[in-house]
């Protein structure tokens, strides 16, 4: 049941209402509701109070024209049929499945948000949002040690039974959805179900198909925009009982979501990061407002009030081995190249072990060393005892 719900879509009138759906049973059913949530001016807030007065979205599409002409709209017309069969058309398919509110399948925790989408596209094991589900996202130009970070939290929380939910954007939502293919993952797409964004990302959506779940509100075939992420945003928060920020700058989509959770009544928790490392600007905010720090899954679990599994042997916290060198009085000498700039997207001001470094890089060993000398000349990286690296400068 939804109340009060305002449309984000700029709908044709807005009141509150009390709203007990009976989902669709019949693919004309489907065809109608489509039709209703595609119409122009139809956003999610409209669409639950047109059910709610007509009873029926074929009623409600009926009763359209006569409401924008009230509005002062002419020559309004609902969404045609052919549209919303070729959507169907394509999303089976792509494989895809509609989950509509008010049916069992449909996430109990999503549908207590304000404006919840009406339908959802499907990809995968439906019966992962009947589990405890928990948010972890960041930045896409993530750090060595944030997405070490990103994994670590995803297998604990996937050890104690909770499924991650992310947005398979670049960085950390990669990292998250990668560490919990196994244990369960659900990745909330910003355009169409079918349509992986960004592509790089194409074999890991298949293996969250297979084993996780994709799912978005959007037509299915349809190309994320700019203005469809902070809605995909709404979802991540809202299904999750808490959400996680790794990595975040000061303006980012993840404060997006995270403000998005508080709104929801959700539990915010954020990793703390160096203060030099714009990259966790977001995160440190987020600690000083009053979001919970975390330094592992135990502290996720602990807010969630979740029981722990047995503790593992933890790796030596890279981040004790001391503060990084001022940076060198000279500007660096060259252009950094290709590889160069990888390892800087990698590297932030705290210590990162360079086998680390050279795994999350992807590269040859001796191509990363080559690189790190140069760089360690240039005056852009400095070497650390005990075989670790930080990042000088800006």
């Amino acid at each position: 049941m939804v109340n009060g719900q305002r449309d984000g879509a700029g709908g044709l009138e807005q009141t509150s209402s009390s709203i007990p759906l009976t989902p669709p049973r019949t693919k004309e059913d489907w065809l109608d509701w489509l039709r209703l949530l595609r119409s122009r001016r139809v956003g999610p807030g409209t669409f639950y109070r047109l059910m709610a007065e007509h009873g029926s979205a074929a009623a409600a599409l009926d009763a359209l024209p006569a409401l924008a002409r009230r509005a002062g709209t002419t020559g309004y017309a609902p969404c045609p049929r052919d549209v919303v069969a070729a959507e169907w058309d394509r999303a089976e398919r792509a494989g895809a499945v509609p989950v509509a509110m008010g049916s069992a399948a449909y996430p109990a925790r999503l549908a207590e948000i304000a404006d919840p989408p009406p339908i959802l596209w499907t990809h995968g094991d439906l019966a992962l949002l009947a589990r405890p589900l928990v948010a972890l996202v960041g930045a896409r130009n993530a750090s060595s040690l944030g997405l070490r970070m990103a994994r670590s939290l995803a297998r604990g929380l996937g050890e104690a039974g909770i499924v991650t939910v992310s947005g398979l954007a670049r960085g950390i939502d990669t990292a998250v959805h990668e560490a919990s293919l196994e244990s369960g993952t659900v990745a909330v797409m910003a355009g169409g179900v079918d349509i992986v964004y960004p592509a790089e990302n194409a074999d890991l959506a298949r293996r969250i198909a297979e084993g996780g779940l994709r799912l978005g509100e959007q037509p299915v075939g349809l190309r994320p925009q700019a203005r469809h992420f902070p809605r995909r945003n709404r979802i991540i928060s809202g299904l999750a009982a808490a959400v996680v920020v790794v990595e975040a700058a000061a303006k980012s989509g993840s404060l997006i979501t995270a403000r998005d959770a508080a709104d929801q009544g959700r539990d915010v928790l954020a990793v703390p990061g160096h203060p030099f490392d714009p990259r966790a600007a977001g995160a440190n905010m987020l600690i000083r407002d009053g979001a919970t720090l975390v330094r592992g899954p135990g502290d996720v679990l602990e807010s969630l009030a979740i029981a722990a599994p047995a503790p593992r042997p933890k790796a030596p916290d890279a981040a004790r081995a001391g503060a990084p060198p001022p940076p060198p009085p000279h500007a660096p000498a060259r252009d950094p190249g290709p590889l160069d700039r990888l390892i800087l997207d990698r590297l932030g001001p705290a210590p990162t072990a360079e086998d680390q470094l050279i795994r999350d890089v992807g590269r040859p060993a001796g191509e990363v060393a080559q690189a790190l000398t140069l760089l360690e000349i240039d005056g852009r990286v400095a070497r650390q005892p005990g075989g670790l690296l930080c990042r000088l400068g800006g």
